[in-house]
């Protein structure tokens, strides 16, 4: 089995069929044992009817009781060794399906990491999730077919060269009505593949949505809007519901004629041998052994069904982590050094630049407009942006994350202790945190209640998206990670959407005096920071509109004056 630090390899993103069979290709000694295991076990099953026959014929017919007794002994030394193989088979296949369980998990959180910041911008949570929950269990599941698949397909050839010993007329229809029985089904495997394919896609948008719902709960419950959120995602779930019923449907159409088939198959073969028998055409030990081999039949024809149920499903999970597989980070092309000294950033599709040394705010009635201008600027979209001039895209991507940092007010927040959560990240800053630093990162970010309010003040434990604390504190926290990493220039999106006013001001104050001389450039319609900014941008439709301080677009653009007093009116 895959160990935990093992590299899984490169897994084969050319469509749901090929990645499984790499997941097969990824352990050929065990695949191959499993499929050895298999088919001797099955075809051991078929013997025991061989073995009924040749004691009854040859034993018990005629009274000679040594051969009985040698017969039997052979029956019961090849049932127990195949209960032995039953075990190894079990054993072997559950290794299989181990290996390409965790082996699909660490391809799935290896592509997360390689994505990195790009991946909430490629795929939602949702889909992620339900890679994890569902469709990994559903693809190991799948490899079922290396054992049990393949040794149907040799028991149904063995017992059908049996039977041709016995009766050409009874191999003819084993051989013509088994595959029969098996095409019977292949449609409604058509059809559970695509109800499956929509079942999982809406079952990832539903995922989605029950983490954006409990990670804005709050917020939700404080707006109103809880109700309307809930009849969505009720309407949603019913759509699921609905879907997953069509999906039963299909499934137990499929169980239930793997199941029936074969016993009616049964029924009619051993109708047909005891006509032989009693025509005497056949013995009535042939016909013990006819009965045994159909019946040994079911098994393999129940596997086949089983078997192409399960790929069925798992090509459609497959196809999901293939498709996921296939996202690609931003690419990067560059290959020239960041600017030996601050300069401006340039933003041609909106117009906006950011000069260095200067704390810039960008004002705009879309808060996403004016986000998106950042993203452009730390170079997390593709764009035109420039850089001294240059082109962001031919400055290496390691010396952008370098020295220019976005500050998203939804980045993640690790479980771990609060020191360990405001840590700045390798290579985004100056390294090790000092406590002076952390120290002077707390008060600036006006999070110095946060530390004293805990137990253990920074050694206290937080949970995962800091969800033991409110809103506004998770907001300071990322802010303090941020100022921790001092980037040489810092992008902030919103960093205090979630603060009262006083708390507000109080951090416009303290992150000027903390950037001072330091290139800054923030996201709000708040009066409170904006009053506090070197230069202001007013966007309008994601363009800029008019630049100036403050005051001084307050005296002459209208629009910009109507955009903050919305936002005074709203504090008051």
């Amino acid at each position: 089995m895959i160990d935990a630090y093992e590299d899984p390899g490169t897994p084969d993103v050319r469509g749901g069929w090929r990645y499984l069979w790499w997941l097969v290709r990824c352990q050929p000694g065990r695949s191959v044992a499993g499929a050895l295991l298999g088919s001797t076990w099955m075809v051991l099953l078929a013997a025991t009817p061989y073995l009924m026959a040749r004691a009854i014929d040859e034993g018990l017919e005629p009274g000679d009781w040594g051969a009985l007794a040698g017969w039997s002994f052979a029956l019961f030394a090849v049932g127990s060794f195949n209960a032995w193989l039953s075990i190894m088979r079990h054993r072997t296949m559950t290794r299989v399906r181990m290996d390409a369980n965790f082996r699909t998990v660490k391809v799935v959180v290896g592509q997360a990491v390689r994505l990195g910041a790009a991946l909430s911008r490629r795929t939602g949570a949702g889909e992620v999730v339900t890679i994890g929950v569902g469709d990994v269990q559903t693809i190991a599941q799948a490899l079922t077919v290396v054992g049990p698949g393949v040794g149907a397909c040799v028991a149904y050839l063995t017992v059908a060269a049996l039977l041709v010993s016995v009766s050409p007329v009874l191999a003819t229809v084993v051989l013509l009505g088994i595959p029969a029985i098996v095409l019977l089904v292949g449609p409604f495997l058509s059809r559970l593949q695509g109800a499956e394919t929509e079942y999982r896609d809406r079952q990832g948008v539903l995922t989605a949505r029950i983490a954006d719902l409990a990670g804005g709960l709050r917020v939700l419950n404080g707006l109103g809007g809880k109700s309307l959120v809930a009849d969505a995602f009720h309407r949603d779930s019913q759509h699921l519901r609905a879907q997953g019923y069509r999906v039963g449907a299909v499934t137990s159409w499929v169980q239930a004629l793997g199941v029936g088939l074969p016993t009616l198959f049964l029924g009619v073969v051993t109708w047909l041998a005891a006509r032989l028998a009693a025509q005497g055409d056949i013995t009535v030990g042939e016909l013990v052994a006819v009965y045994g081999y159909v019946a040994v039949l079911v098994g393999p024809v129940a596997f086949w069904v089983e078997c192409g149920y399960q790929l069925s499903r798992g090509v459609v999970a497959a196809r999901r982590v293939v498709r996921f597989l296939r996202l690609e980070p931003l690419e990067d092309r560059g290959t020239r050094d960041a600017p030996a000294e601050p300069s401006v950033l340039h933003d041609p599709e909106s117009g906006v630049s950011i000069r260095p040394g200067r704390l810039t705010v960008l004002a705009s009635a879309r808060p996403a407009d004016a986000a998106a201008v950042l993203d452009r600027l730390a170079r997390y979209t593709p764009s035109r942006a420039t850089w001294a001039g240059v082109p962001l895209d031919e400055i290496r991507l390691p010396e952008i994350r370098r020295h220019i940092l976005l500050a998203d007010h939804e980045a993640d927040l690790f479980a771990g202790n609060l020191r360990e959560v405001i840590a700045p990240f390798r290579g985004a800053g100056n390294g090790a945190t000092s406590p002076h630093a952390a120290a002077a990162a707390i008060h600036a970010a006006v999070a110095d209640d946060i530390v004293q309010g805990l137990p253990d003040g920074l050694d206290s434990p937080i949970d995962a998206q800091a969800r033991n604390l409110s809103g506004g504190q998770r907001q300071r926290v990322r802010l303090v990670r941020a100022l921790l990493a001092d980037p040489e220039i810092l992008l902030a999106a919103e960093p205090t959407s979630a603060l009262d006013a006083h708390t507000e001001a109080l951090v416009a104050e303290r992150l000027r005096a903390a950037r001072d001389g330091r290139t800054t450039a923030v996201t709000t319609t708040s009066p409170l920071v904006l009053d506090h900014a070197d230069t202001v941008l007013y966007l309008v439709d994601g363009k800029l509109a008019a630049t100036g301080t403050h005051q001084q677009l307050l005296a002459g653009e209208p629009g910009y004056r109507s955009l903050v007093a919305r936002d005074v009116e709203v504090m008051k």
